[in-house]
């Protein structure tokens, strides 16, 4: 069952106190950001964060359980509508949380035709000192 809207809506209305939280749709179901990292998921309408040290010991009697099937485990998160709680955790994991990757860049069509075009070397091109007989 995909995440609704509307839920998602509700997380990003608890988090409102800082700043850059974000979702993006990830194939029915939501990714959670603080300042450009990855925070949680959002999975058939259930709160789930990455287990780091600050939200296990902010959230110690979560349950860890995998967002869907063959996903790592996460917090699950049951009480979202602590809002206080949920900012608190959000904000103290973004230092623990890995640093973003970087984007791979393609190269432009032009820049790729460029790239297979290549220059005949020396010992290819055709001897020009000397007559053919």
């Amino acid at each position: 069952m995909a995440s609704s809207k509307e839920y998602v809506d509700f997380i990003l209305e608890q988090l409102s106190g800082l700043e850059e939280v974000t979702s993006r749709p990830m194939m029915g179901e939501y990714l959670i950001y603080y300042r450009g990292k990855v925070v949680g998921d959002i999975c058939d309408n259930r709160l789930y964060l990455k287990p780091v040290a600050a939200a296990k010991e902010l959230l110690p009697g979560a349950s860890y359980a995998p967002p869907y099937p063959g996903a790592k485990d996460m917090l699950l998160v049951e009480d979202v509508d602590d809002r206080e709680l949920l900012t608190r955790v959000v904000e103290a994991m973004y230092e623990q949380l890995p640093a973003r990757r970087a984007a791979a860049v393609k190269p432009c069509p032009a820049a790729r035709r460029a790239a297979a075009v290549k220059p005949c070397s020396a010992a290819a091109q055709p001897d020009q000192g000397t007559e053919r007989k």
